[in-house]
């Protein structure tokens, strides 16, 4: 199990991951910041980017903050490779 932290940008025109020249890990994410649709739009987004089960992952914190924690049930996660296949 790791965890794992975002800046995250709700209302975007499509759902994107990226590294901003600080090391931060971003998403962008295609679904608005109101009842919780751009969390578990994230929680989608993570799934399918990590080929995790959605109950293989969880928001730890910042559930309304754009600063999120998610725990993943993965070992580790090679993100330089996924950000090149992006």
């Amino acid at each position: 199990m790791i965890k794992v932290a975002f800046l995250v940008k709700p209302n975007a025109k499509s759902s994107a991951i990226g590294r901003s020249e600080e090391g931060q890990l971003w998403i962008r994410i295609a679904a608005p910041a109101t009842e919780g649709k751009a969390n578990l739009a994230l929680i989608l987004f993570l799934s399918k980017l990590l080929s995790v089960p959605k109950s293989g992952i969880e928001l730890v914190s910042g559930a309304s903050s754009r600063f999120k924690t998610f725990s993943v049930d993965l070992a580790e996660v090679d993100w330089d490779s996924i950000l090149e296949n992006k």
